[in-house]
This record gives structure tokens, sequence and C-alpha cells, in this order.
């Protein structure tokens, strides 16, 4: 999920040079929800990885 947000971004960052404005704020929209997706999953999954560490 990371790398899709990674790409987003890289495809709002030259759609911006390029001058498409519409474009450039959807995928940079995109990029922002999915980067936002990824975080919330790894703090749940490294939560949930310390919970069930064996003692």
């Amino acid at each position: 999920m990371l790398y899709w947000a990674a790409v987003f971004f890289i495809v709002a960052i030259i759609a911006a040079v390029l001058g498409f404005g519409g474009i450039a704020s959807a995928s940079a929209s995109i990029a922002q929800i999915l980067f936002f997706i990824f975080l919330v999953l790894f703090v749940v999954s490294l939560i949930f990885g310390v919970v069930r560490r064996p003692r």
C-alpha cells in the first residue's frame, strides 16, 4: 500500500509540473489517503505484535 501511495505521489508531482491541476490534486489526495491507511495498519500491526509476543 505504501508503494501505491508513492506511485500516486509521483504522478501528482509530474502532473503538477506539466500544469494539470485537477489530476495533480486528485493524485495527491489519493496518495495522502493511502499513506494514512498504511500508517494506521502499521501501528495496529505493531500493537498486535507487542500484545501477542511470548513472555
